[in-house]
């Protein structure tokens, strides 16, 4: 599946200004954001601890978590009786029952998931594109997201797609790990050539163990993005694709004779923009998105379509919840 017309986001206009580049060797800080400085605060991470990232289907972990399961174990929480039969742990008995009935019974309890929700970043030079920059938004995104996981208790992991590789941190857990989140976070740079992301999201989904949730920070401006839509939902896992567009690619301010240069391999191209070619472009963004939203829905995975200006609260708390991605 192909982008709108020449994808937006991997060309800039030769003759118009762009965004004005980090210094070498110079993070881009993220937290807090120029935009809404109160993101990140205090209050908004206690809001942020009443979500919790919807699975659709249970998970079987090796630990205890945070997330209750529909299926039964032992844990402290009693949820129904069955009948004995031969080889029970008899210490599971309600003996209190036995005494009035005299009919042996199993407690059964509810058990709690041991979930793992991989932040998969699209690092490719096109995500440094934009106003704000599409990485940016993309980076305090999973901050919110990834918090919300360790606030639940789930394990969280960070993994930068960049080249044809997925650099996977550590697993965390517990909401006191959200410094070294935001520090795996910021670590992340765009890379200075080309990106193979089918490559690096298939690397990426050779390092997923067991079943958790995935979610996709890209903005699919990659020839074969839909095929990084099936491989990561074959996983198992269950996959949130969070489609990451700046304004200037969803609705674009050009017009006359310009060169379109592609910022990861350094082709260009001649075009000229009138306004039949940008409404065009814009009936093609339409059916790319649409495109990306029937796969997933086919995968039976979440597609959300994003602008890197969309305000961080709102797609907590309205967005996500509104798409059930969050509850």
């Amino acid at each position: 599946m192909d982008g709108p017309l020449t994808p937006p986001g991997n060309t800039t206009p030769a003759d118009t200004a762009t965004a004005p580049r980090p210094i070498a060797g110079q993070r881009q800080a993220f937290l807090p954001s120029e935009v809404d400085p109160t993101v990140f605060d205090e209050a908004f991470l206690r809001q942020l601890e009443r979500l919790l990232v919807l699975m659709r289907s249970p998970v079987r972990g090796g630990l205890k978590g945070g997330r209750r399961s529909v299926k039964r174990g032992q844990s402290v929480e009693f949820a129904d009786y069955r009948d004995y039969t031969l080889g029970d742990d008899l210490r599971r008995l309600d003996w209190n029952v036995y005494a009035r009935l005299e009919r042996l019974f199993v407690k059964l309890f509810i058990e709690e998931e041991d979930v793992t929700v991989t932040l998969l970043i699209d690092a490719s030079a096109s995500m440094a594109a934009g106003l704000p920059a599409k990485l940016l938004f993309a980076k305090r995104a999973a901050a919110a997201l990834g918090y919300i996981g360790l606030a639940s208790e789930d394990r969280v992991t960070v993994s930068a797609l960049a080249g044809r590789m997925a650099r996977r941190r550590a697993a965390m857990r517990g909401s006191g790990r959200v410094f070294r989140l935001l520090a795996d976070l910021s670590a992340i740079e765009p890379a200075d050539g080309p990106t193979d992301l089918v490559a690096a999201a298939r690397h990426a989904a050779a390092q997923l163990h067991g079943k958790g949730v995935v979610i996709l920070f890209s903005d699919l401006l990659d020839p074969g993005a839909d095929r990084i839509i099936r491989e990561l939902a074959a996983t198992g896992s269950e996959l949130i694709v969070l489609h990451v567009l700046s304004p200037d690619e969803l609705d674009p301010v050009l017009e006359g004779d310009l060169r379109l240069v592609d910022v990861e391999t350094g082709d260009g191209v001649d075009v000229t923009v009138d306004l039949a070619t940008l409404d065009a472009y814009k009936a093609r963004l339409t059916a790319w998105k649409a495109g990306f939203a029937d796969l997933a829905a086919k995968r039976r995975a979440s597609y959300v379509d994003l602008s890197s200006d969309t305000n961080l609260a709102i797609l907590m708390f309205n967005e996500l919840r509104r798409r059930r991605v969050l509850g």
